[in-house]
This record gives structure tokens, C-alpha cells and sequence, in this order.
């Protein structure tokens, strides 16, 4: 029987998780999803993901594929596996019949990310582990007007991590948004690809705008130098979260 591929989109609480990639060293979603697979299907299963989120961070909108040796509905897929997965605070949203040709990496033509800042004195009670607290007054309009300089095809190699094994640090950065609602300060982000911690390292960044310890052109001479250590201090991983990948 010709197996039947599932697009699945995906949302996780990635506290308490290694990250999206299967690892030897603790739990992860990808490991997860794929034990939950095995136990619905009787055979061993791999999940592909459109995203290798880190520890931590989180997702409303991973999308992964995998395929079935039998070809249940989409909603027993999507039920089985959640079944299988509880309680775990990973849930599968929605399963999709799609054709062999689907990739849920290499098919994705664009990828979405929000990271969330809580801007005040107070600790966290709420959003613990689901934003960056930052105590000291930000300004977000100089933060969204700096956030502007990124836009466009550059050398990303000053916000990427050491240890990023993509091919080139060259990628184009479609969109990136900043917008305050009372204390809580959003950056809305796009782009076909990013490099290894890429969002979090432009996101550390540009909190030093909004501090006004940099400039946008401290921003601009620090992208341009290509230079690793002029990174600020990298943002913390329990802010992000994948959002949407679009195909």
C-alpha cells in the first residue's frame, strides 16, 4: 500500500521541551509526535518539521508532515495523535490530506515569527516562560522605526549564532513590526528562511534601541560589520513562537 502524507499544523509550549529536533539528551515535540505516531500507526513513523524551534520556544502555527502506511480521515489522524500525546502540551490542530511532493521544510515559502515583551516592574505571574520580562522603560516607536534598517536581502552574520550550520548568512528579511498594547510589546517577523537564533539575536538588539543605549545607526554599523560579537545580549527563548509557515 503507497503510504498517505499529512501536513499537520502544530501548537506547543516549548517550556520543558529540548526543542523541536529529536535529541538523545531529553524531550523533544519532533520525539514526541513521532512516539504518539508509532503507537496510532504500529510502525515507526518520522515527523518532518517546517522549523527547528529551540528549547523553549514555543508555536501556534509548526507545521510538520508525516506519512501513514493506511490512510485514516484527517480527523482521526489529528484525535489519534493528540490521544497519544496527552498530557503533554503539544496538540496537533489540524491534519491535511497532501501529496507526495510536500515538504513541510522545503515547501515553505514563507515563516512567521512573534516575539513578546512584557515591559514593566512587575514579575511575571501569567506569562512566565511566555515573554521577555524587561524592566526598564522601553521605547517601542524607536524600536519599530529601528527594526526598518533590517529589512531587505543583507549578510545576517552578526545575528547569527556560532553555531548555525546553514550554508550562507545571506537571507531576506520581508518584514519585521513592532507595536505596544499597554505594557506587552510585540515584534512581528517574516521571511522565506532565518538563520540559528537569528529572531532572538535582532530582538536583543533592538531592545538596546529601546533603551535608547543605541541608535538605529548603532544598529545599522553593527548588521553591516558582519561581526558576531557586536550582537547585543541575545533575547531569551521563552518569548518566540512560530507562528504561521505559509506554502
Amino acid at each position: 500500500m503507497i503510504p498517505q502524507r499529512y501536513k499537520l499544523t502544530i501548537e506547543y509550549d516549548g517550556s520543558g521541551f529540548v526543542g523541536w529536533q529529536r535529541q538523545a539528551n531529553g524531550r523533544s515535540i519532533q520525539g514526541e509526535l513521532e512516539r504518539a505516531a508509532e503507537c496510532f500507526s504500529g510502525a515507526p513513523v518520522m515527523v518532518r518539521g517546517a522549523g527547528r524551534t529551540d528549547a523553549v520556544v514555543h508555536a501556534t502555527g509548526q507545521v510538520a508532515h508525516l506519512d501513514l502506511p493506511k490512510a485514516p480521515s484527517c480527523d482521526t489522524v489529528r484525535d489519534a495523535l493528540n490521544a497519544h500525546m496527552r498530557p503533554l502540551p503539544i496538540a496537533v490542530i489540524r491534519a491535511e490530506l497532501v501529496d507526495a511532493g510536500f515538504d513541510a521544510r522545503t515547501s515553505a515559502k514563507q515563516r512567521h515569527y512573534l516575539y513578546r515583551i512584557s515591559n514593566r516592574r512587575a514579575p511575571l505571574a501569567l506569562n512566565q516562560d511566555r515573554a521577555w520580562l524587561v524592566k526598564r522603560r522601553l521605547d517601542s516607536g524607536a524600536m519599530h522605526e529601528a527594526a526598518q534598517v533590517l529589512i531587505g536581502r543583507h549578510d545576517f552574520s552578526t545575528f547569527r549564532d556560532s553555531e548555525c550550520q546553514a550554508a550562507s548568512p545571506i537571507r531576506t528579511l520581508d518584514r519585521m513590526e513592532v507595536r505596544q498594547d499597554g505594557d506587552l510589546i510585540e515584534v512581528k517577523v517574516s521571511a522565506r528562511s532565518f538563520l540559528h537564533r537569528q529572531v532572538r539575536s535582532m530582538v536583543g538588539s533592538l531592545e538596546r534601541v529601546a533603551a535608547a543605549q543605541w541608535t538605529a545607526d548603532d544598529l545599522r554599523a553593527a548588521l553591516e560589520a558582519r561581526d558576531r560579537s557586536r550582537c547585543a545580549t541575545v533575547a531569551p527563548a521563552a518569548g518566540l513562537y512560530l507562528t504561521r509557515v505559509d506554502y
